[in-house]
């Protein structure tokens, strides 16, 4: 890692928290779901998912957009709960090593993610044990509070300004490349891992 770097803005889906996009197809199809309107995708969502996850229509206007693809009525939790199988697990040593790097960096959350997610997340991942999302990041900069997604340059530009960053000491990690290109033109520093990826490497010295 440069010297230069004061700040991280890291990924959520696929840089920390593990996806599974064919299990929660599974759990749509189960809920009698004609999965062929569900156009899921690791990087960059479409349609109502991507509605909702810039902020767009609501969680509630989000379930009953999901409804209209089914065959029999289902509840707000049984929607919710085959929505959030999508998300797999944080490994601890990933919780463990964000730790680590707020002792030396600023680090910050920046994800396109949606309020259904962002809710079981806060509980399930990052509310382990007497911790908080507070202790991990300065502060979480969500597609769907922002109004805005990657790849866009704006998110990048509003992360930056809100968090006072300047982009030549700013280290950003996605596993999307077009993510990282899209803040590469904005002279912000970037890796992008592999699925799975333990990228604790880069930060060897700490």
């Amino acid at each position: 890692m440069k010297e230069k770097i004061k700040n991280l803005l890291v990924d959520f889906g696929g840089v920390l928290i593990d996806l599974d996009r064919e299990r929660c197809i599974r759990q749509f199809q189960a809920l009698g779901m004609n999965t062929q309107e569900v156009a899921l995708h690791s990087f960059q969502q479409e349609g109502a998912f991507s509605l909702h996850e810039q902020g767009k229509i609501s969680s509630d206007e989000f379930r009953a957009r999901l409804r209209r693809w089914g065959s029999r009525p289902v509840t707000d939790e049984e929607l919710d709960a085959a929505w959030n199988s999508f998300l797999v697990s944080v490994p601890d040593y990933k919780l463990e090593l964000l730790l680590r790097l707020r002792t030396r960096y600023r680090v910050f959350l920046l994800s396109n993610t949606n309020e259904i997610h962002w809710e079981w997340s806060l509980k399930h991942v990052f509310g382990k044990g007497s911790h908080t999302a507070d202790d991990y990041f300065e502060h979480c900069f969500l597609s769907f509070r922002m109004g805005l997604a990657k790849p866009d340059p704006a998110i990048f530009q509003e992360a930056l300004r809100e968090g006072g960053l300047k982009p030549e000491e700013t280290f950003f990690i996605d596993d999307s490349a077009a993510n990282c290109e899209a803040a590469q033109a904005l002279g912000i520093e970037t890796y992008t891992p592999r699925a799975q990826e333990d990228w604790s490497h880069l930060f060897q010295d700490l």
